[in-house]
């Protein structure tokens, strides 16, 4: 750390600050830092510097699958969130959520020196007896209804309510929903306010079909609905089911958006490409990982856990697949 305050020119604390990535470093003088590290070959020795600060600079990430588009594009949104502030992150994905299987996914993360852990979509935490092991940051992303740890989320009623309001404003009369699973929050949550919206507009509310976030799921509903004449919206959970509707209504000959609407959630990449283009409900996965990370770093320093909830506003996107009924002009 000498050498390389001596060829930066600068101060042993000012290496230490850069190398701790504070942020009370001026841009070029972290740069003129950075390049004589690279120069000499210096790598911040982690053991030694968590001896110091009591920090490790590694974050723990416990996912419950990683099949389903949100929770593989919140893992990288997190792993990006965390580099930019200077950690590291050990992943583990586990399929069965139970205590045993959350505990030995503690321990493992524990014995590898990391800092705080965050848990994506842990339902398990609504079984009462559950503690997890104290003595480490948690923050959760999507999960915990019991408020027993910081989350942060999009806000899924909000986008659910968006949504449907959209296809009822159009002159829809009712508007049918394909739900992801069942034991699934964000899924419950979207259901839910979709029913909420029906009931405050006055509109009849038809039963749900449920998928599994696949788009072959949403087909097998698509069918059952396009044999349904009187169906004219349909709002799906998420994107992937929409397309599968899409497919099962045009094979169908139902024509979108001009017999039937059809939206989904999450605006997938591909959304935009659909034929035609999909309305959808936009999650912004990146500020939410930013606002987890910053909510984990608070922890960490400060030592107390902040008992906060944050939703992150979503945004509706109407592309050509929703129209008004064929009745309406």
């Amino acid at each position: 750390m000498a050498d390389v305050a001596a060829l930066a020119g600068v101060s042993s604390q000012t290496v230490s600050r850069v190398v701790n990535n504070r942020s009370n470093v001026e841009e070029e003088t972290r740069q003129r830092v950075l390049s004589a590290m690279r120069m000499l070959g210096y790598r911040p020795n982690t053991a030694a510097r968590a001896l110091v600060t009591g920090q490790f600079r590694a974050l723990g990430l416990i996912s419950f699958g990683l099949a389903s588009f949100g929770n593989a594009r919140t893992v990288d949104a997190l792993t990006k969130a965390a580099q930019r502030a200077g950690y590291t992150v050990n992943m583990i994905a586990i399929e069965s959520q139970t205590e045993q299987a959350v505990h030995e996914a503690f321990d493992q993360l524990t014995m590898q020196a990391v800092d705080g852990i965050v848990l994506i979509e842990a339902q398990i935490l609504d079984t009462p007896a559950l503690r997890l092991p104290p003595g480490v940051p948690v923050v959760m992303a999507d999960g915990d209804v019991s408020h027993r740890h910081p989350m942060v989320d999009t806000d899924q009623v909000q986008g659910a309510r968006l949504v449907t309001r959209h296809l009822l404003d159009l002159g829809h009369e009712t508007v049918w929903h394909v739900a992801g699973p069942e034991d699934s929050y964000a899924a419950k949550r979207r259901a839910e306010s979709w029913h909420a919206t029906l009931k405050q507009a006055g509109a009849a509310v038809p039963g749900v079909l449920f998928g599994d976030w696949s788009a072959a799921s949403g087909y097998e509903a698509g069918r059952v609905l396009a044999r349904r004449p009187g169906v004219t919206a349909v709002f799906a959970a998420n994107d992937q089911m929409a397309l599968g509707v899409m497919r099962a209504m045009t094979e169908a000959g139902r024509r979108i958006p001009d017999d039937v609407s059809i939206a989904g959630f999450d605006d997938i990449e591909e959304s935009a490409y659909l034929s035609p283009p999909l309305t959808t409900v936009r999650q912004d996965f990146d500020v939410v990982a930013e606002r987890i990370v910053a909510l984990m770093i608070d922890q960490i320093e400060a030592g107390a856990a902040p008992a906060d909830t944050a939703y992150v506003a979503p945004e509706l996107v109407v592309r050509q697949s929703t129209a008004p009924p064929p009745s309406r002009p």
